[in-house]
């Protein structure tokens, strides 16, 4: 079986214990799919969390149309996940978003070791869970879920 598809957060984390837990997994290229890759957290910034992760020879690539629409972002900030599924459903419509999850489904299928990075640190409370089961299915790959340890 292939390598499983690796989705991380990094809430309540520090980059450097990100950084350790995808050298572990092996990962070979991190995934950016947040609309805003900014950050006042240390180190997750998109020039910081790329320079952090080619250092360890893991590529990083930023697919801001798969990130979450600012309503979105607003109904997770305020815990009703039904409707961050409901707009991240009608945002995976949109055309910007449908050609980013068939880029991302490519590097998948062409068996790199991928992993998805959000803020969230549970995925049942973030969007990338939704792009990981998408890529997965047409995929027919396992996702797995790498938690860093806590601040």
């Amino acid at each position: 079986m292939s390598a499983p598809l690796f989705t991380i957060g990094y809430e309540q984390v520090a980059s450097g214990a990100v950084l350790d837990t995808l050298r572990t997994a092996g990962v070979e290229l991190l995934v950016d799919v947040r609309a805003v890759a900014a950050s006042r957290r240390a180190g997750f910034s998109k020039s910081q969390l790329a320079a952090g992760v080619a250092g360890l020879d893991i590529g990083y690539l930023h697919l801001r149309g798969l990130g979450t629409p600012a309503e979105g972002r607003q109904a997770a900030r305020t815990g009703h996940y039904g409707e961050l599924r409901r707009i991240y459903d009608l945002h995976l419509a949109t055309p910007t978003a449908r050609e980013q999850l068939d880029e991302l489904t490519t590097l998948v299928k062409a068996g790199r070791r991928v992993c998805l990075l959000c803020y969230e640190r549970h995925p049942e409370h973030c969007h990338r869970q939704m792009i990981a089961d998408l890529v997965c299915e047409r995929v027919g790959m396992p996702v797995e879920h790498l938690f860093a340890p806590p601040v």
